[in-house]
């Protein structure tokens, strides 16, 4: 029965777990040298290779900018990326992922003027701005990569490659074919630091400290305004209209009055004369300017259409001899000030449609400031000042011409750009927009059936959100945007190329023609080669001297909202999307919905009356522990850089997956310092896994599913049932449940049940037996899928498993794989050890009470009396001598009872040296005076008996 020679130490017969998979990530050192294989040997390549033929998923990259180094918010927006598009890939599909980068605009050319001055030539500012973004693109690219994002690193898209600067041309093409293009003056956002227009998506709105002002503006015939409010003639004293504005730097170029005509207005006798101001409003505005008012009469508004009124440094100055008409508008109404409007048509888009609409012609408005922010220098009283510096002047001359009934300072929100943060005004300038609404735009001859605003709200129903909440945002800022301005002033960028007539301003009859030839030029030398192009090349000697080429460009982002009609069509065919037009998801931080969601649904209704996208997802803004956004500023930040070289990028990716990013997303040491805890637990799971099957070949000694041990088949049951869990999050873009159920199943499925009940099959029975081989099996194809769950966010992880566990063939990769396929959960089967675990909870806590006496020590020190209900107990007795295994314990005799109940007594046998249970046949064989029966057994003999666990 025994070796006469036995061993005495019985440590070296156990089957003890081996693996080279490390308990130590050391993730810091190991990274860099993974990333640089996965680069040498192409390894996003090889995933496109082993998909060669299956559906495509296009995560269409929404381009960040190429200017500085990224920040958090970078990494958590291609994480998210990432994770998703090797979630598809796993699923089966070919999930490709193009980065891209934004390449022209202002903030580039602010970097080059810091460095090189404001004096620099077209072709100087475009060619240092090129090689800038160059150089950006590469830093960023390096970051990108040490976060383990697969792309097609070797070849992403840039804004500025020459085909999609020509490719964005040809877009700019189709869109004033179908219609919705034209010039106007209108009032735009301007920012003096960029020397420019914004677009409705540049604009941010903070707090700004702004001097309010109540100016009389002296009615030109007294007796009309008295006719008008139907009182008598003989009243003495000046009649004024008073209006209240936080924009005292618009007054200089007042030209009309706006009334509300269902207004009531009221005329009070002061003594600073007779004021009108809205009858509503006649107490309010008598405690401000501190006086005793009379009402004399209320009319409607409507009665005082047309009446005029003097401006108020009609007397200062001859520059301002002029009258201010009264308009009436709805938009004037009596919530504060005085429910009269002040309007400077150039400075308010309200003010220049009132004007407009009542007959003033554009070129009688006035439109003093400059682009950069000064009056022009001829201008009366103020020229040449910054219209900032010049407000408290122009109070002083208010009050000194006696028109100025009080100021006081407020703070109120207010526009700023996005990008200096600085306040913006609005400033009417020629410019180039695109149409919402109906109307004719130049050179049409395939006009859209709809308005751009109705095809895009149609697009947004036929859009999944994710949140759904997007959607809502999404369509009221579609809603109630205005014409977009499209043309900017600047030189780093895709040129508008445009010939206007110079006595006309009419467009070249050639320009469609035109359009194409510069895309041509475009795709040939860049935007670089148009800049050098003279009206003579273009327009020949004949018609160049009367036209002026535009040195307009298209605002940025056009650029990137245009990159699907060319990225996913043209300058990258590896992405054409086979399956439709549309990317399949476009994802970005939830500010988008004014930026690039936003421009690229425009652009794609105009190019093709549909989204671009099937689907949009949003993400919040990473955030301090306060729930602080993080900035560079407030110094509150986590760096990507930093927690890569200490922790890991495997430690931000866990992180990022396991944050509810649909919110901000929170993130300090003491919460990365959590993460590294939860990426321990994953890692000793895996490990654990890993190692009790390195002597495993699931060909050579993989057991028959139908063979397998009951709680084997249950584990197996429980793991399919987790994964249709896992992909079901998967298929809607949830991450933070995955990784909270994963870290539950690993601690609480598998380490505290089924690997805790193991342990003793795993290594106390014979290497190949099939009670050992049957765990094994499960626990193969476990640490199968359980490679793949985790995969779209351990992905440096799941691949150093997957050398150990993989194929072996060079190159191989976990993403070359499918989701593991499990036959149905066996429901009957959950239910039942469901159950017995919670019988087994339950038993737990009434041996650690013993145990916390101090009567046993471990659980198979415990004799355990088990007493259970007929149901229980008849579900308890199909273990039979396995019982005592499930319930870790040397001895169990289980009885049919009431009530579930337990009796915990210390055992009195002998403990095995080998396996450590408490065992009366311990030392029954002399040549093995330490050891039980079944070690006996399973290390001479046949093996124990075991079917269940």
């Amino acid at each position: 029965m025994s070796d006469a020679a036995s061993p005495k130490d019985y440590r070296s017969t156990l089957n003890l777990p081996d693996t080279p998979f490390p308990m130590r990530g050391d993730l810091p050192k190991r990274e860099p040298g993974w990333v640089k294989e996965w680069n040498d040997e192409g390894r996003y390549h090889r995933l496109r290779d082993a998909r060669h033929g299956a559906p495509k998923f296009i995560l269409h990259d929404g381009p960040p900018y190429a200017n500085g180094q990224i920040h958090m918010g970078h990494a958590v927006n291609k994480i998210l990326k990432d994770m998703i598009t090797k979630a598809r890939q796993l699923e089966g599909y070919d999930a490709l992922y193009v980065p891209g980068w934004d390449c022209h605009g202002l903030p580039i050319e602010n970097a080059i003027e810091k460095q090189y001055g404001r004096n620099l030539s077209r072709d100087e500012m475009q060619a240092k701005s090129r090689a800038f973004a160059t150089g950006q693109i590469a830093q960023q690219m390096a970051d990108f990569q040490r976060l383990g994002v697969l792309g097609e690193w070797d070849h992403p898209y840039k804004t500025m490659d020459f085909a999609n600067e020509a490719g964005e041309l040809r877009a700019f093409k189709r869109v004033i074919e179908r219609g919705f293009v034209y010039r106007g003056l209108k009032p735009v956002y301007w920012c003096f630091d960029c020397g420019s227009s914004l677009a409705e998506f540049e604009i941010e709105y903070a707090d700004k400290k702004s001097q309010t002002i109540d100016v009389a503006f002296k009615a030109h015939e007294r007796e009309k305004v008295l006719k008008a409010f139907g009182t008598d003639h003989t009243i003495l004293g000046d009649i004024f209209a008073v209006i209240w504005t936080t924009t005292a730097w618009t007054i200089p170029a007042n030209q009309a009055i706006n009334l509300n005509p269902e207004l009531e207005y009221s005329l009070v006798d002061t003594e600073r004369g007779l004021l009108i101001v809205a009858n509503s409003l006649v107490e309010m505005c008598m405690t401000r300017y501190a006086l005793d008012g009379k009402v004399l009469a209320t009319v409607k508004g409507e009665k005082l259409g047309g009446l005029e009124f003097e401006h108020p440094l009609y007397d200062v100055d001859a520059g301002y001899k002029r009258l201010s008409p009264v308009y009436l508008a709805d938009y004037a109404t009596a919530t504060d000030g005085t429910g009269l409007v002040h309007s400077s048509p150039a400075y308010g888009l309200d003010d220049f449609n009132s004007c407009i609409a009542h007959g003033v012609a554009y070129d009688d408005i006035l439109n003093p400031v400059q682009g950069n922010g000064s009056y022009a220098p001829d201008f009366p009283l103020f020229g040449g000042q910054n219209i900032w510096k010049a407000v408290p002047e122009i109070i002083a001359a208010l009050r000194e011409a006696n028109r100025l009934l009080t100021t006081e300072t407020i703070t109120h929100s207010y526009p700023h750009c996005w990008r200096h943060k600085t306040p913006v005004i609005y400033r009417a300038a020629a410019q180039w927009f695109v149409r919402m609404d109906e109307g004719e735009g130049v050179f049409t001859k395939d006009k859209a059936p709809k308005t751009l605003r109705q095809t895009a709200l149609d697009a947004i129903e036929q859009t999944s959100f994710y949140p759904e909440n997007g959607r809502a945002r999404l369509h009221d800022m579609i809603a109630g945007r205005p014409d977009w301005c499209i043309s900017r002033q600047r030189s780093w960028g895709v040129p508008i190329p445009f010939f206007l007539h110079k006595d006309s301003g009419e467009l070249h009859p050639r320009t469609m023609e035109i359009l194409d030839q510069a895309a041509d030029i475009v795709e040939k030398g860049g935007i670089e080669a148009w800049s050098r192009v003279t009206a003579e090349e273009i327009l020949g000697a004949e018609d160049a001297p009367h036209y002026t080429k535009s040195t307009d460009i298209l605002e940025v982002w056009f650029d990137s909202g245009s990159t699907f009609s060319h990225v996913l069509r043209g300058t990258h065919p590896t992405v054409h999307h086979d399956t439709g037009p549309e990317a399949d998801l476009y994802l970005e931080g939830h500010d988008q919905h004014r930026g690039w969601f936003h421009s690229s649904l425009l652009i794609a209704c105009m190019l093709e009356d549909r989204a671009p996208y099937r689907g949009l997802l949003t993400h919040g803004f990473t955030v301090d522990a306060k729930g602080i956004k993080m900035s560079k500023s407030l110094k509150n930040g986590i760096d990507p850089q930093e927690i890569s070289n200490k922790l890991g990028s495997e430690i931000i990716r866990l992180w990022v997956a396991a944050s509810d990013y649909s919110g901000d997303i929170a993130g300090d040491d003491k919460i990365l310092a959590r993460v590294v805890d939860a990426y321990r637990r994953i890692r000793n799971t895996l490990r654990f896994l890993l190692a009790n099957t390195s002597d495993f070949d699931i060909e050579k000694d993989g057991v028959p599913l139908d063979q397998l041990f009951e709680i084997d088949r249950y584990a197996l049951s429980r793991a399919a049932q987790f994964q249709a869990e896992i992909l079901a999050h998967y298929k809607v873009y949830e991450f933070h449940p995955v990784v909270a159920k994963l870290q539950i199943y690993c601690s609480e499925d598998l380490g505290g049940f089924y690997l805790d009940i193991l342990k003793d099959r795993l290594y106390t029975t014979a290497p190949g037996s099939l009670a050992r081989r049957s765990a094994q099996t499960a626990l193969w194809h476990i640490s199968q899928a359980m490679l793949r769950w985790m995969a779209p966010f351990l992905s440096f992880t799941a691949e150093e498993a997957w050398k150990i566990v993989g194929t072996g063939k060079p190159g191989d990769s976990i993403f070359t794989q499918t989701y593991s396929q499990f036959a149905a959960p066996d429901e009957a089967l959950l239910a039942k050890w469901n159950r017995i675990r919670e019988i087994r909870d339950v038993v737990n806590k009434d041996i650690e009470a013993v145990r916390a006496e101090g009567k046993v020590g471990s659980s198979l020190q415990a004799n355990l009396q088990l007493t259970a209900p007929a149901e229980d107990f008849a579900l308890l007795d199909t273990l039979g001598e396995d019982l005592k295994f499930v319930f870790i314990t040397s001895a169990i005799a289980l009885a049919a009872g009431e009530a579930l109940s337990t009796v915990v007594t210390p055992s009195t046998a002998q403990k095995c040296d080998r396996c450590w249970h408490y065992r009366d046949d311990v030392g029954h064989d002399p040549a093995h005076p330490t050891i039980c029966g079944r070690c006996t057994s399973n290390l001479y003999g046949s093996g124990e008996s075991r079917s269940v666990a």
